[in-house]
């Protein structure tokens, strides 16, 4: 089964990551690769490695353009995941490479990040022992996952 993966932030350091380690993968084919302030501009202008990828044009980042995707990842600051994946349909598999949804306590959140907390989702971490057992079995069949980052 080939996945459809959308990669939101793909100019930037993270979604770059993303479409090197993706792309190496047979049963992935991406769909829109989107960007703020850089849509118009080619995967080759930012990520000139990725050479199969090097004509693909970055769309805005467009609710739109999202729908119909397998898996979409948001590789954006924090802060700014909340707002997107609060829109995406709940079947969708969402990864968010940002801090958004790693923090449980809305109060840690404002101490280190500021601003509104926008939730917490799995942590994926399927090693991660937490007072509740696994973090893998928290990851079993979630739709939305925190991805570590540093």
């Amino acid at each position: 089964m080939v996945l459809s993966v959308a990669v939101v932030g793909a100019s930037g350091y993270v979604g770059g990551e993303v479409l090197r380690v993706f792309s190496g993968h047979p049963d992935v084919e991406f769909g829109a690769l989107t960007a703020h302030s850089s849509a118009g501009d080619t995967i080759r202008t930012h990520h000139p490695h990725l050479v199969p990828l090097g004509d693909r044009i970055l769309e805005p980042t467009r609710i739109e353009a999202l729908a119909g995707h397998d898996v979409v990842v948001l590789a954006l600051p924090h802060g700014a995941s909340g707002e997107i994946a609060a829109q995406l349909p709940a079947d969708t598999l969402v990864l968010d490479c940002g801090a958004d949804f790693r923090l449980a306590s809305a109060e840690a959140w404002a101490e280190y990040y500021g601003g509104e907390h926008a939730g917490t989702w799995p942590y994926g971490l399927p090693e991660l022992i937490t007072p509740a057992g696994h973090q893998r079995e928290s990851l079993k069949g979630s739709r939305r996952v925190a991805v570590p980052g540093c």
